[in-house]
């Protein structure tokens, strides 16, 4: 639904939220809630999508939760070894020469 009438707020847009260019002249409400888009007469008619969601739930770029956590990078459990571990360390370790660091 497109309206040329509505009442603005401080937070507002004023710029056409799907070109960027134009001042904002009508209001689209696209479904259920309270989103709106702000947009220029243009727009309006064409039907053109906004750009960007300011403050979506998560978001500026429509990120997902599982983009957010990366859950699925990282290990929930203990560290796993390297592949190659080398050679394991001498038992009992050596002893440090007084003067000379050890080596």
């Amino acid at each position: 639904m497109i309206t040329a009438e509505f009442a603005t707020s401080p937070t507002d847009v004023v710029t056409c939220e799907a070109c960027w260019k134009e001042p904002v002249q009508a209001v689209r409400t696209p479904g259920a809630g309270p989103a709106r888009d702000l947009l220029c007469a243009s727009c309006a008619e064409q039907g053109y999508p906004v750009r960007v969601d300011l403050f979506p739930p998560l978001g500026v770029y429509r990120l997902t939760w599982s983009m957010v956590t990366m859950e699925k990078h990282r290990n929930p459990g203990y560290p796993e070894p390297p592949p190659n571990p080398g050679p394991p360390l001498p038992n009992p370790p050596p002893t440090p020469t007084p003067g000379r660091p050890p080596v």
